[in-house]
């Protein structure tokens, strides 16, 4: 073989693909089907107070780019995953006519089960493979890992007491500890997944970290975009299945994914958000896509923030 040969590693021949990026992607809240069983009142009471916050963070975006048209979009996400109720005939329209009542758009509607799997890309398990943990100090190795247990927590977890056999010493209890601590301690601990005789089933703020990796363009499966939003018009099918993962609504909508996210929740889902940025401190990025994003980032006059989770803002309302 020649001299001359250049060998190169085949992380060097990876090919990773861009997904186009707005500046902002507004989620203008989340269908469950405890809201939906309230009937269109409660949907109508949702958006009433969605209609403001998401009226502040455009104007917020907009004000961040002095002399630029910024480029914002909206999305809903509906429970498919842990509950089926009614179908999509039923269901998409009402929210859709009902968000329009309110003066809103939604541009892009999403499955929570698209979370899990989507296109046949097991998204969950491309997420849960790029999670490192954060060791507390003085770690041992006597707990389990994540990959066993399920659990993630942000530091120590406080020993069990008594004598672990007859003549061994007396464990103490001692208070949990988050790593990195701000004086005192807030720690968390989050189930990301438990097993039944049907397999895994993702916990709630697991599918949320994925949803939010999705809105900040961050996932890939060899190197190809993923849950990429589908275009939809006529009929909505009678089986949530046979919609793509997430649909767009709005053919003249800007990118789904963006440089920052910001979520309009009610504040029952303030613990689950704990519990995603808490993961999300956890995921360690393609090094390739965020190298994409930084470059695009600057081209558009944009500072990307170094964590993923200054990338997530919320309104709780």
């Amino acid at each position: 073989m020649s001299a001359d040969a250049i060998f190169r590693e085949a992380a060097a021949e990876r090919r990773v693909k861009r997904v186009p990026l707005s500046h902002l992607s507004i989620e203008l809240g989340h269908l469950y089907m405890e809201d939906f069983v309230q009937g269109r009142e409660r949907l109508l009471q949702l958006f009433r107070r969605v209609g403001p916050w998401a009226g502040a963070a455009r104007q917020t975006c907009a004000d961040g780019l002095p002399g630029k048209r910024p480029r914002i979009s909206t999305c809903f996400l509906i429970d498919d995953y842990f509950t089926r109720f009614k179908s999509p005939a039923e269901v998409v329209p009402m929210v859709i006519e009902t968000a329009q009542e309110c003066g809103l758009e939604i541009d892009y509607l999403a499955r929570e089960s698209g979370c899990a799997k989507a296109d046949g890309v097991p998204l969950a398990r491309l997420v849960e493979g790029r999670i490192v943990p954060d060791p507390p100090p003085d770690t041992n190795g006597s707990r389990p890992p994540v990959t066993e247990t399920g659990w993630l927590s942000n530091g120590q977890r406080s020993p069990v007491g008594g004598s672990p056999e007859a003549m061994g010493a007396v464990i103490k209890w001692h208070p949990p500890a988050q790593n990195a601590a701000n004086r005192h301690s807030i720690f968390v601990d989050v189930e990301l997944w438990d097993e039944g005789r049907g397999g895994r089933t993702w916990s709630c703020p697991f599918l949320a970290a994925v949803w939010q990796l999705l809105r900040l363009g961050m996932l890939r499966n060899e190197g190809e975009p993923v849950a990429v939003p589908q275009p939809w018009s006529g009929p909505y099918p009678d089986d949530w299945d046979d919609l793509p993962a997430v649909i767009k609504l709005n053919p003249s909508a800007a990118p789904f994914s963006a440089y920052a996210t910001m979520s309009v929740l009610p504040t029952r889902f303030l613990p689950i958000e704990i519990a995603v940025r808490t993961i999300l401190s956890q995921v360690w990025p393609d090094q390739d896509v965020t190298r994409q994003l930084r470059e695009s980032a600057e081209r558009d006059g944009v500072t990307l923030p170094g964590d993923l989770v200054d990338r997530l803002t919320y309104a709780f309302a």
